[in-house]
């Protein structure tokens, strides 16, 4: 997916109505209050070379780097939002908001932005060292932040 196919996802996810019920349409996970959709998803690393990680890693920051500034010329400098706090306390057994329930098991950190009443933001995650790369967008509906939301509002 090119930098402008994402924008337009990106669009087309901040204007879609949130379901009732949890449910996946492939490449979207939608719930009560939120959408996530994978904008860019590399291959398994199974038996890769450390080498191959590597690349597809820097690539994979680098597409984020573009994303950001893209979005950024919109919507301005982007929060960044530690998913480290929501990862604990699943960890502890306590509830945690959705979208952030999902994202925190592979998403350690998102760039996120206030668009009238629902808040952007995205990222690049792993579930695990052989599990695909993925550059995720989540859009959700009132404020999806936590005390370690740093940057303006």
């Amino acid at each position: 997916m090119t930098l402008d196919e994402q924008l337009t996802a990106i669009d087309a996810l901040r204007l879609r109505d949130f379901p009732d019920r949890r449910g996946r349409s492939a490449p979207v996970e939608s719930g009560p209050g939120f959408h996530i959709a994978g904008l860019r998803v590399s291959g398994e690393f199974w038996d890769a070379d450390p080498a191959e990680v590597a690349e597809a890693e820097e690539d994979f920051d680098a597409a984020l780097t573009a994303l950001v500034q893209a979005l950024s010329l919109r919507w301005g400098r982007p929060a960044l939002l530690d998913l480290t706090p929501a990862l604990e306390r699943m960890a502890a057994g306590l509830p945690v908001r959705p979208p952030l329930d999902t994202l925190c098991g592979y998403v350690p950190r998102m760039h996120g932005w206030r668009v009238r009443d629902r808040w952007v933001g995205v990222g690049v995650g792993q579930g695990g060292r052989e599990l695909p790369l993925q550059l995720l967008v989540a859009v959700g509906e009132g404020d999806v932040t936590t005390p370690a939301m740093t940057g303006p509002r």
